[in-house]
């Protein structure tokens, strides 16, 4: 197949695109790839919709070489599934809700387990059926608050998600381990580096996670890796180990000091330091901290008050993720004024439990403990109040940040952080949606055996960006070869007949080896040319230009710059050796 340029629905861009933040949205725009159309969507154009549907194929090819069979859902989907698991509800304002011009309450589909539950509920009803795992690669839709980073983040995406159907947790653990072959295969197929971390199964549901991140400096995503075991993990699944409790009574009563001018962590460490017989740390205070959260569905806001160490900020991320499906915020001046109880930079857990205001703790605030914190009294604070004795937290909840050099969770070496794009992530879902559709099958004793569940996603359309995060240089994107929108990009490099007719005969010969050629045949100089030909970034340039009078023609390696002279009778197989090779 040859695609000339001269004819293909293409314009490269010299500037990068005002709102691009990364260089995957830059290039990706600059090279003719993708248009927005709106924040957050996206068209694609004929060299990116190639990639696109090469990065697909590799996908389905995986899928369905383990023995996953692929179907397609509507996007267009009623209410009534939704709100038989809450997730109507628990969506929140990330759903694109609407209605028909019968008042009927509809959605375009983030996920579809509810679906394919019910689907297969209406299909399936002997073991002798299982088990069963079914794929779509189709459109999702998600109204995310801050769409960025081109195709990255965006409110409408191309995900593969599949789902098993087993009758017994060990079918589910082994479904689970297919799908994880199966993504490792793909992923390094792609020439991605990337890892495999611990994850959170958020409103998804389920218990065992893992997420598949290509590493980016770009990335959305943190994750921690240790520096002696295989440990890793996303930053929000990390678990902080507990220290060993101490005994309450060996530690000296609480005494409230006069501590003027101290609301913030560091201007009270310096003042007890300056003002007392003992050295503190901001690691001796305990830091409480107050966001409201809001469940799915209500309208009020309750306060609640999480304690952590001083020398830590809670991550945003980690809360998010551990109060999820319900919405959190920080507090606003107007919610200080209507709890006058809590006194900015001096708060402390006896008012919060007086005025019955949920308090959760670190998993560093064990019992016996002794901390600094605040008197609920300006210019005070408490000394030596000891969890367990003086006060007890209503739980535990572990969203302090997690930094480099903490002890891995495993207890093995310590944490080094990265960040990444998540690329896929797979859950064991277990019997949620099971169990919210009775999807049951007669056993061989003719009682009911209740499906258990997996579910398993890939952006595909994120593949784009994430492979071109990693595969590009300072002149433009650089495909692996397998994804890229053709295997040789020819080049004539100037105008004369001669040139063209020797660019035409070599791409024709190309293509009647079964070569997908890019064919630059446009009357543009060789500058333009061959700028256009790094942005574009296929692996392989072969260039036609002055050296065709001796004979010659050049090969460039896209990836390593390396150029190669060839004799032109010998260029087509040279090519073929390496893009078989």
């Amino acid at each position: 197949m040859i695609t000339r340029m001269s004819s293909l629905f293409l314009r490269t861009l010299r500037e990068d695109p005002a709102d691009a933040e990364v260089p995957s949205h830059k290039l990706l725009v600059r090279a003719g790839y993708v248009r927005r159309v709106a924040p957050g969507g996206y068209s694609w154009l004929p060299l990116g919709l190639r990639v696109l549907r090469n990065i697909e194929q590799v996908v389905r090819e995986e899928m369905d070489a383990f023995g996953a069979q692929e179907i397609q859902f509507p996007a267009l989907l009623p209410k009534e599934p939704y709100e038989a698991t809450n997730r109507w509800t628990e969506y929140g304002p990330n759903l694109f809700r609407l209605k028909d011009r019968k008042g009927a309450d509809y959605l375009l589909g983030p996920t579809h387990e509810e679906l394919f539950a019910l689907t297969v509920k209406g299909e399936y009803s002997s073991y002798k059926d299982y088990p069963v795992t079914l794929y779509q690669i189709q459109t999702k839709y998600r109204d995310e608050a801050r769409p960025r980073a081109g195709i990255l983040r965006g409110r409408e995406f191309l995900m593969k998600d599949s789902y098993s159907f087993d009758l017994a947790d060990e079918g589910l653990a082994e479904s689970y381990r297919q799908h994880r072959d199966a993504y490792i295969r793909i992923f390094d197929r792609l020439g991605l580096e990337y890892v495999i971390v611990s994850a959170t199964s958020g409103a998804m549901g389920g218990s065992a996670s893992e997420e598949f991140l290509a590493v980016a400096p770009t990335g959305e995503d943190t994750f921690v890796r240790s520096t002696e075991s295989d440990y890793a993990a996303n930053v929000e699944a990390v678990t902080t180990p507990a220290p060993a409790e101490l005994d309450p009574a060996t530690q000296p009563e609480a005494q409230v000091h006069h501590t003027p001018n101290t609301p913030t962590i560091e201007s009270l460490v310096t003042f007890l330091n300056a003002n007392t017989d003992r050295t503190f740390t901001a690691a001796d205070t305990l830091k409480n901290v107050l966001v409201k959260t809001r469940k799915p569905g209500d309208k009020e806001w309750a306060l609640l008050a999480i304690g952590l160490p001083g020398d830590r900020e809670v991550d945003l991320k980690r809360l998010e993720a551990a109060v999820e499906p319900a919405e959190v915020a920080m507090l606003e001046e107007a919610d200080f004024a209507r709890n006058s109880f809590l006194v900015k930079g001096y708060i402390g857990p006896a008012a919060l439990q007086a005025n019955g205001v949920r308090y959760l703790a670190d998993p560093r605030v064990v019992r016996g403990t002794a901390w600094v914190t605040g008197a609920d009294k300006a210019d005070h604070h408490v000394v030596d109040l000891v969890a367990g004795r003086d006060f007890t937290p209503d739980g535990t909840i572990d969203v302090a940040e997690v930094r480099e050099g903490d002890p891995s969770p495993d207890g093995k070496g310590v944490l080094v952080a990265a960040r990444g794009i998540e690329i896929g992530h797979i859950f064991q879902l277990g019997r949620k949606y099971a169990d919210a559709f009775s999807l049951d099958a007669l056993g061989p004793d003719s009682k009911p055996v209740r499906i258990t569940m997996g579910s398993y996603g890939i952006g595909v359309s994120r593949l784009v960006a994430a492979i071109a995060e990693q595969s590009h240089d300072d002149r433009g994107l650089i495909w692996p070869r397998n994804v890229a929108p053709a295997d040789v990009h020819v080049v004539v490099a100037g105008k004369d007949e001669t040139l063209l007719a020797g660019g035409s005969k070599l791409a024709e010969e190309l293509s009647a080896a079964g070569v997908k050629v890019l064919l630059d045949d446009r009357k543009a100089s060789p500058g333009v040319k061959f700028a256009d030909a790094e942005l574009i970034g296929v692996p392989t340039i072969l260039v036609v230009g002055r050296g065709l009078v001796n004979g010659l023609v050049e090969v460039k390696d896209r990836r390593t710059g390396e150029r190669t002279e060839v004799p032109v009778g010998d260029a087509v197989q040279h090519l073929l050796d390496l893009i078989r090779g």
